[in-house]
């Protein structure tokens, strides 16, 4: 990381140097398996993903493992701050891989969950989320776990694959 990169974000640079040293970042994978990573500051929170994805040979993209460092301040209730980050994972999963809203004649051919697919419960990767020890006052930690993982694990494909993820769903873009 280049020095002065972060200078004005300190508790973004944190938050990326724990979740890449958790992730054990620059330690190599097997082929076909990819790495990416991506920081987030908002609601006065910070936080960094660091995915790890397998690629098939079909281009199958399957998120193996999510790591997450998270600076919401104070923490106040961990079990509560891990509990948001793991479904907004699961929740951003499935809208990178799958959401996709399809009109035909003008109207929208997905009614229900029958027939718009959602992340499953054996797709759901191992998230482990480290929470820093902060003194700052207690911020958002809802919304803030969503964003960043679209770009961790587009990232992540770009690492496995040297391809470059710019449409969604990902799960038909590689």
């Amino acid at each position: 990381m280049r020095p002065g990169l972060f200078a004005k974000f300190p508790r973004d640079r944190q938050v990326l140097q724990l979740a890449a040293e958790k992730a054990g970042w620059g330690t190599p994978l097997q082929p076909g398996k990819g790495r990416g990573i991506a920081v987030h500051y908002s609601f006065h929170s910070s936080l960094a993903y660091v995915a790890e994805v397998i690629v098939d040979s079909d281009g199958d993209v399957k998120v193996d493992r999510v790591v997450c460092a998270v600076d919401c301040g104070m923490p106040i209730n961990p079990d509560v701050i891990r509990a948001q980050v793991e479904g907004g994972v699961g929740f951003g999963l499935g809208a990178i891989l799958y959401g996709a809203i399809a009109l035909k004649n003008g109207h929208v051919e997905q009614s229900n969950f029958n027939d718009y697919r959602v992340l499953r419960m054996n797709e759901m990767p191992k998230v482990e989320v480290y929470i820093v020890d902060s003194a700052e006052p207690p911020s958002g930690i809802g919304e803030p776990v969503v964003p960043p993982i679209g770009p961790a694990v587009s990232n992540a494909i770009f690492a496995a694959t040297g391809k470059r993820v710019r449409t969604l769903p990902m799960s038909s873009a590689t």
